[in-house]
């Protein structure tokens, strides 16, 4: 193996780190992280809420069609 080979697989090895250390790092991300205004988190819960039920209410009218278009067919 020649010198840079060697230079070049050395440096792939990532560096051995605390296990402590990943907790240290969650902490710092998490602090970097935006964090929406209670004005902000209320109104998406709202919209997600919204979402949901208009949803549902469409899903529900499908299979209500779809079961009453099975039975007319089946003779039920």
């Amino acid at each position: 193996m020649t010198t840079q080979a060697k230079k070049a697989s050395n440096k792939s090895a990532p560096a051995k780190k605390s296990r402590f250390s990943f907790f240290a790092e969650v902490v710092a991300e998490l602090r970097k992280a935006h964090w929406p205004t209670r004005q902000e988190a209320l109104r998406l819960s709202i919209l997600v809420l919204s979402v949901c039920i208009i949803v549902g209410a469409i899903l529900f009218a499908l299979d209500w069609a779809f079961t009453r278009l099975v039975f007319l067919l089946l003779g039920g």
